[in-house]
């Protein structure tokens, strides 16, 4: 597969022909809604076995072959020109396919007040790609007991496509992370023990067999209080079999100060939990100002902290499948919108504006101006982006990504997981 970018003037029948494919291909793998409107800065993910390089100034048959991890003389044979062909500008050349590292899958899940048939059925044509499917999440309460979330198709789903399903705990109250029920629940040895037992017993019912902790806005106090908690629950879940998995905050030192980030203790999830989840994505939120959602740098920074404090093996990179649409100026109290990858492709059809590239942050942004005259920023992900996060993945050698959320239209990233992954099973 490739990534191409749409560039004035292009029509899908013209790159297909560039690509040898068709352009009915190009459609269905992008889930193109509307084909004869192509936006300028786009990304096409192209569904061909291996990828084409057109020359560029400079470029010799060596250099080429390097940046793909081939032998120049390999690189000949496969496109039946001898080594000392003279290669002109703009010249195409067949690169095959590279090997796949196996790495594991996560998607989150999260049904409301009950499971939409378009939540069910992201859930479904997701689930091949994943190793673990998530529904969030079973709210703990005060007396040990969990609130559960409609789980309608779920096990099956996850049964049908070998995937773990993941049952996902969370320290919230109306919704919102709470301290204090985090405090009852690691303090309280009595109710912690009906606690472990309710999870016991709601697990085995519908078949978990990874329990996954999200206990966010902790007391800092409450952080061995957490490790020791970990260090019971997974001397238990070991008896069932299951793994134990936790939900990071996005931390760049272990001094790092915030109700968000002190009780999560990096090196101790390291030692105890069979794989975290690191939350890197937020720094572009719905109530802060327009900027990357996940930021190629300060994801590389807190991902290369984490792994001074734990190894690779255990490190799932967590990665949003959105973004959002700020009205601007920014104010503070405003909410901007989440918008789907897919959404806001069309948004930028519909205004008739191009897609624009930082390279610094590796994310696709554009503004537009609506019919109110209010002037709109998008920052989402794209192809290049994914890509870029996937590469990173590779480089750090990390256990795999995590994707918050299902149900928010983005086809490129199951197309490039193919293309990067083998995915495990298990």
């Amino acid at each position: 597969m490739q990534i191409h970018v749409v560039q004035q003037g292009q029509t899908l029948y013209g790159i297909a022909q560039a690509y040898n494919t068709t352009v009915n291909d190009l459609v269905e793998a992008n889930q193109i809604p509307n084909p004869n409107q192509l936006v300028v800065g786009q990304t096409l993910v192209i569904p061909i076995i291996g990828s084409f390089y057109w020359v560029q100034p400079g470029d010799s048959l060596f250099s080429i072959a390097q940046r793909f991890g081939l032998n120049y003389q390999e690189l000949a044979s496969i496109n039946g020109i001898p080594v000392n062909f003279p290669l002109n500008v703009g010249f195409r050349l067949y690169i095959p396919p590279r090997s796949k590292l196996t790495k594991e899958i996560n998607a989150y899940v999260e049904p409301r007040d009950s499971v939409t048939p378009a939540l069910e059925n992201a859930a479904r044509d997701a689930a091949p790609y994943l190793t673990y499917l998530a529904p969030f999440s079973f709210q703990a309460l005060r007396d040990g007991s969990l609130k559960e979330p409609p789980l309608n198709q779920f096990p099956a789903i996850a049964e049908a496509n070998n995937n773990v399903l993941m049952m996902v705990i969370t320290n919230q109250e109306n919704d919102q992370f709470s301290d204090e029920l985090g405090r009852i629940l690691l303090n309280d040895q009595e109710i912690q023990t009906k606690f472990l037992d309710n999870i016991v017993s709601i697990a085995q019912k519908y078949g978990f067999r990874d329990i996954h902790f999200d206990f966010e806005f902790l007391r800092p106090e409450d952080r061995e209080a957490y490790n020791n908690f970990l260090r019971r629950a997974k001397q238990r879940f070991n008896e069932q079999g299951w793994l134990l998995s936790t939900a990071l905050a996005p931390k760049t030192s272990a001094e790092q100060e915030g109700l968000w980030y002190e009780a999560h203790d990096y090196r101790a999830h390291g030692e105890i939990v069979d794989f975290v989840v690191i939350m890197t994505y937020e720094w572009g939120y719905s109530g802060g100002p327009a900027m990357p959602v996940s930021p190629i740098g300060p994801v590389r920074k807190v991902i290369e902290y984490a792994l001074t404090e734990m190894p690779a093996e255990k490190i799932m990179m967590g990665q949003n499948l959105y973004g959002y649409d700020w009205t601007l100026p920014f104010v503070e109290g405003t909410v901007a919108r989440a918008v789907s990858p897919q959404q806001a492709i069309e948004l930028a059809a519909q205004y008739n504006v191009p897609i624009q590239y930082d390279y610094e942050a590796q994310a696709p942004f554009f503004s537009y101006w609506d019919e109110e005259g209010k002037q709109h920023e998008v920052w989402f992900e794209d192809a290049r982006s994914i890509q870029a996060k996937f590469n990173l993945i590779k480089e750090l050698n990390l256990r795999g990504i995590s994707y918050w959320k299902l149900g928010l239209s983005f086809p490129q990233n199951w197309l490039l997981i193919t293309e990067n992954f083998n995915v495990r099973k298990r």
